[in-house]
């Protein structure tokens, strides 16, 4: 059934292949397109349309009507309708393109937009371990393929941009949004984020291979350290602080892979919202760093000029003031850019001006295979659901994401003939809670799952509620419409004495705790909030850990959650501790190898874990004045620091050497167990004209070891890791000399000097 009639608008309409034959005869396809349009339906590649407002449905589609005012002088992007079946949002794509290709005078085709974190964010889809999880890996081979996994899997279901990776830097882990981001450090933001946008697009140049997608960094920036935490508050930071630390993972990621778009973030800087900001958008990322992909907007964002900022009275000042700073279309409606046809025929925008926007996106549909693209099967998508391969990539992933904290007496890996009954209690125990921005995955192993599968002998017990609407998964986990709504706390102790009678039978206690997604996720609206005022375990949980000790068997504590946690008693008085983060769909397999030592724990913390909110900031690579001096009650320095992780072997480094540009260090499996170790390379300048941080992150190598087994390990030392912001805000190598440390972790390295003249 055709779910449109014939749109009749006074001409022709040229079949496409003609149209883009002919384009390609006389020269540039881009410029001979963008000369046929008209304002309308240049205006119209710099619109996007929300495919649930209005509701794509078979109705709208065979509304000729609707399909014509939406559509008919084409549209730039569609974002997704997340409550759609696999079947519906294949079918309304097909009908949307097929509409654009043929059905409008010049054969535009859509970008259709999709989340895509940690997997893509739809129906049976894989979900992968978030990012701050995944990064904790430090594993850039691996999370390339995870993510041309990924995009493969987008590609099949129509999808042909994501709004991701996430390349924020977390200052401040009380923001909601941390999980989406791999850490506190610029310089393996940007690496981190280099592998996902290769492994979503294909290459290191911006070509973009078939079967990939176009990717989108997220957020310019500055919005890992908002005021408070609080998602989308300001971020006032001076310019040598924004460069350093908030702009480099973009600049490293441009400079590497070339992303196809890079979305603005919601924060102001001085008083000027990113989507209003030209000196980022224009000055930055255009003229500076010769960016020439899309700049789409964050959703709302151009929105929020005139109904959150308030720095424009309507509309059409906001649409304004977007358009100038260089934001190049407007999600998710599209709405404020329609006011954009206006502006240019009052001549307050330049044809000229519009062109170029408008080139932007034409290129990207070209560079996307889209006027060819042949309509979506439903056979392909449904080919890439629940593959073994997806499995694997998921179960290495969490296998090399999870972090081993602490193993008093080398309580781990247990030996199953030690124990006869082992108790599993917990509200993170039977629910595997995958995260903000997860999907629905066919399986989702959960830690009592997977620990199960390996012993025989297993009771449970939730022993708490984390919240008393919060553990049903759904596609939008990560959003639930509704408050947190509290357990009573005499609920809870009623739960923790059942759960400690059960936990008395057992040899040995696993207690998994942590967060569900309402306690971290993005805050977008009143009645969804993400943000924390404190990092202490919440809901009675910290009260579960302690009457489990008190039982007086070893307890091992298992975390599932999405930003670093305050866990001192834990710390304290723990057997052993486990850092699982959100690590997606085959979380619970993944804990019970590391716990039964099939796979010996290698991953590394790449945000630093503090002792309370109070000592907030608390990373690493802070300044000489900062945690200069401890305060009344509690130490300076973290809880466990960046970098940070143990494994079942143990690794001996000589001492490091320089020769010429190259810095070397030899690392040993001292142990008797094979394994990975992530070799880690500081560096800071003595004397320097401005302060510089204590040292930062430039480099890094996993190697993996056999018992006995060493390996020499090099690192070159050229200008992009020495260079800095200097006095006059010139990016330079100041001569001088340089400390470079190399070590397991940011406080534990072994330091050497080099001159540079």
């Amino acid at each position: 059934m055709q779910l449109y009639g014939s749109v009749n608008r006074g001409f022709y309409i040229l079949p496409l292949c003609l149209i883009v034959a002919h384009a390609f005869s006389q020269g540039d396809p881009v410029q001979q397109l963008i000369k046929k349009m008209t304002v309308e339906e240049k205006v119209g590649q710099l619109r996007s349309s929300f495919a649930a407002n209005p509701k794509i449905n078979p109705a709208f589609l065979s509304d000729n009507k609707k399909m014509d005012s939406l559509f008919g002088n084409g549209i730039s992007m569609i974002n997704p309708d997340f409550d759609n079946s696999l079947e519906q949002s294949i079918s309304n794509r097909n009908a949307i393109q097929d509409y654009l290709l043929h059905h409008t005078r010049l054969g535009i085709p859509a970008i259709f937009l999709d989340e895509a974190h940690h997997g893509l964010l739809a129906f049976q889809a894989d979900v992968f371990p978030t990012s701050i999880s995944l990064a904790c890996s430090w594993d850039t081979v691996l999370v390339s393929k995870i993510y041309t996994y990924v995009a493969a899997q987008s590609r099949t279901r129509g999808t042909s941009m994501v709004l991701a990776p996430v390349i924020d830097v977390t200052r401040d882990p009380r923001w909601g949004r941390t999980s989406e981001t791999f850490g506190e450090d610029p310089f393996l933001c940007g690496i981190m984020g280099s592998a996902v946008v290769r492994g979503f697009q294909g290459t290191n140049t911006g070509d973009i291979l078939a079967g990939h997608v176009a990717a989108t960094l997220k957020h310019f920036t500055g919005h890992g350290q908002s005021e408070g935490g609080v998602n989308q508050a300001p971020a006032d930071y001076p310019e040598r602080v924004l460069r350093t630390f908030h702009m480099e993972p973009f600049r490293l990621a441009i400079n590497r892979v070339n992303p196809a778009g890079i979305m603005p973030a919601y924060v102001e800087i001085d008083g000027m919202p990113a989507h209003a900001n030209s000196w980022l958008l224009k000055t930055i990322l255009r003229q500076e760093w010769n960016y020439k992909g899309v700049l789409v907007s964050d959703w709302w964002a151009v929105d929020q000029l005139f109904n959150k900022h308030r720095v424009a009275a309507n509309r059409t000042e906001a649409a304004l003031q977007a358009f100038n700073a260089g934001v190049t279309v407007d999600l998710p409606y599209g709405n404020n850019y329609k006011e954009l046809i206006g502006l240019v025929k009052e001549g307050k925008i330049s044809m000229a001006d519009l062109d170029t926007a408008v080139a932007y996106v034409l290129r990207l549909k070209y560079k996307l295979g889209l006027f060819t693209q042949k309509e979506i099967s439903l056979d392909a998508a449904k080919s890439k659901i629940n593959q073994p391969e997806g499995r694997v990539l998921a179960l290495k992933a969490a296998e090399e994401s999870m972090v081993l904290l602490k193993n008093s007496n080398n309580l781990l890996p247990l030996k199953k003939e030690n124990y006869k009954t082992i108790a599993v209690v917990g509200p993170c125990a039977a629910t595997n809670y995958t995260g903000d921005y997860s999907g629905v995955p066919v399986h989702n192993v959960s830690i009592l799952e997977g620990i199960r599968n390996k012993f025989e002998n297993v009771i449970y017990a939730k022993g708490i509620d984390l919240s008393l609407n919060g553990d049903t998964i759904s596609l939008n986990n990560y959003q639930y419409t509704g408050r947190v709504v509290w357990p009573t706390h005499e609920n809870n102790l009623r739960k923790i004495d059942s759960a400690v009678s059960i936990a008395k039978q057992a040899d040995i206690i696993i207690c998994a705790v942590g967060e569900n997604e309402q306690f971290v996720r993005e805050a977008g609206s009143p009645d969804r909030f993400g943000d924390a005022s404190t990092l202490d375990l919440q809901s009675d949980q910290n009260e579960l850990v302690k009457a489990l000790i008190a039982t007086g068997k070893p307890v091992i504590v298992y975390l599932a959650h999405g930003r670093p946690l305050s866990i001192n008693y834990a710390s304290e008085h723990a057997a052993a501790i486990i850092d699982g983060w959100y690590t997606g769909e085959e979380a619970g397999n993944a804990f019970a190898s590391l716990l039964f030592g099939d796979v010996n724990p290698s991953g590394k913390l790449t945000i630093s874990i503090p002792r309370s909110v109070g000592q907030i900031p608390i990373y690493y690579n802070h300044k000489p004045s900062a945690q200069y001096f401890e305060y009344v009650a509690e130490k300076n320095t973290p809880l466990y620091p960046f970098g940070y992780g143990l494994s079942y072997t143990s690794f001996s480094y000589s001492k490091p050497s320089v020769s010429g540009r190259v810095a070397s260090v030899n690392v040993t499996n001292s142990g008797n167990v094979a394994g990975d170790e992530i070799v880690q390379l500081y560096i800071h300048q003595k004397v320097s004209s401005v302060t510089r941080p204590v040292k930062e992150l430039k480099d890094f190598s996993r190697i993996s070891l056999n018992p006995g087994e060493t390996k020499n390990v090099s690192f070159l030392i050229d200008d992009s890791k020495l260079a800095m912001w200097n006095k006059e805000m010139k990016y330079v190598v100041e001569p001088g000399v340089f400390e470079i440390m190399i070590g397991k972790n940011s406080n534990d390295t072994q330091k050497i000097e080099m001159i540079i003249n």
